[in-house]
């Protein structure tokens, strides 16, 4: 398994006065990445930050064969033609910590965490 650090920036359509969610098909877009960490091709993912000016940053890890796959399969994101996110950064990342937590992380990231004392 080859992991990259993806990092995607808000692209010169994205409107920094409306939330994420708020963003022009933010459903479709919701769907494809949906369906991208679905098959395993995104390990993790979220927005890492909002500028001052309201423009997002977000991580991907990505379990991919190159950077030429990742830009092709993100070419495909309903967001890419609409110029709403830009790749800004394709870097391979080596797992050295805990890589056999890996596994487990992924099997939790859709589970609700449990916080200490709560019993459902």
């Amino acid at each position: 398994m080859t992991y990259f650090a993806v990092i995607r920036e808000a692209g010169p359509r994205w409107d920094p006065e409306k939330p994420m969610r708020e963003q022009p098909t933010w459903n479709e877009h919701a769907a494809f990445m949906d369906g991208l960490a679905d098959e395993g091709f995104i390990v993790f993912g979220g927005p890492l930050a909002e500028s001052d000016k309201g423009r997002v940053r977000a991580l991907l890890i990505m379990n991919a064969a190159s950077e030429t796959e990742i830009r092709r399969r993100l070419d495909d994101d309903p967001w890419t033609p609409l110029d709403m996110l830009t790749i800004t950064s394709v870097e391979p990342w080596e797992i050295l910590l805990a890589p056999e937590r890996l596994a487990a992380a992924r099997r939790d990231v859709r589970r609700p965490r449990r916080r200490a004392g709560d019993s459902r």
